[in-house]
């Protein structure tokens, strides 16, 4: 990534962050960019919204993923 990119994308993660900040979100600005990343990928903002939710509500030691029951 050349110089000007690099300041571009962080200027819009301090955009987003910011944004965030004002939204009270509770997001951290390293949470914040594999959110954002991850919906650059394709992943789809509402489902990982969904799963933001989730984590919060659980408490931590009690997380866990399941998968479906086909998966091995």
């Amino acid at each position: 990534m050349d110089k000007e990119a690099a300041g571009t994308s962080r200027e819009s993660l301090d955009l987003a962050f910011h944004m965030s900040n004002i939204l009270d979100t509770g997001l951290d600005c390293h949470t914040l960019s594999v959110l954002i990343a991850l919906c650059d990928l394709g992943v789809n903002p509402e489902a990982l919204a969904a799963l933001v939710k989730e984590f919060r509500r659980e408490p931590s030691s009690s997380v866990m993923l399941t998968l479906p029951s086909s998966v091995p």
